[in-house]
């Protein structure tokens, strides 16, 4: 049996499609209707409002962009700084300290009134959307994204063609880490969805629960193999 590192674990995969499911949701129902944390939307209705010459508008849906962009930056910063060198131990694991700002931006933007300070908000959720982005592409060995769900649906559906067509043997764990994978989305998502009309905007800290999960399945990994 092949053994995976703790952070291509389908544990983590499934906890942070979790939290990906329920931030996209929270985006959508508390934060004027933006789904935060992908940027093909944002993008689109850039080039729309750049093509009606509204450039305030096209400005609007850059910044989540931009902040998407500096997401990745910050993580790969933090992924360099964090490697000690060839032949040299590793004192922290790069990603824990990603999952914990991932939590803190979490924290501050359930603390930002709704309304007019909604695109600051989802400029966060963008930003933290690409740390966990950058962070994590792999599970059990499975290029994969934990924010999104077309390309696991683009993966997941091609293997389970090859599965019913020809019954390929490398074609069942495939499916059932993508399929695991918007299943867990969905279900970040209804939790979402059940907890918003109670909570509002505090609903985004529910998010900060599966990963600080992560963060303690990886910190205990790390005593092991490594994360």
């Amino acid at each position: 049996m092949k053994l995976f590192q703790p952070s291509e674990s389908l544990t983590v995969g499934f906890l942070l499609a979790l939290t990906g499911g329920l931030l996209d949701a929270y985006s959508y129902l508390n934060r004027g209707e933006v789904f935060a944390t992908a940027e093909t939307g944002n993008i689109v209705l850039m080039g729309i409002n750049l093509a009606q010459q509204n450039w305030s508008g096209a400005l609007h849906y850059l910044l989540p962009v931009l902040a998407f962009t500096a997401g990745i930056l910050a993580a790969e910063w933090v992924r360099r700084r964090c490697d000690p060198g060839e032949g040299r131990p590793q004192r922290l694991h790069w990603r824990l300290p990603l999952l914990l700002a991932e939590c803190v931006a979490i924290l501050v933007v359930s603390a930002l009134p709704v309304g007019p300070l909604d695109p600051l908000a989802n400029i966060i959720i963008s930003f933290a959307s690409a740390l966990q982005v950058e962070s994590f592409r792999n599970i059990q060995g499975y290029g994969c994204v934990t924010t999104m769900c077309t390309g696991n649906l683009r993966s997941g559906t091609e293997n389970l063609f090859h599965w019913l067509s020809r019954r390929e043997p490398k074609a069942p764990p495939k499916i059932r880490v993508y399929y695991g994978l918007i299943t867990c989305f969905i279900l970040g998502a209804v939790v979402s969805g059940l907890a918003s009309p109670l909570l509002a905007q505090r609903t985004a800290l529910l998010a900060c629960v599966p990963l600080l999960a992560v963060f303690f399945l990886l910190l205990r990994g790390e005593r092991g193999d490594g994360a």
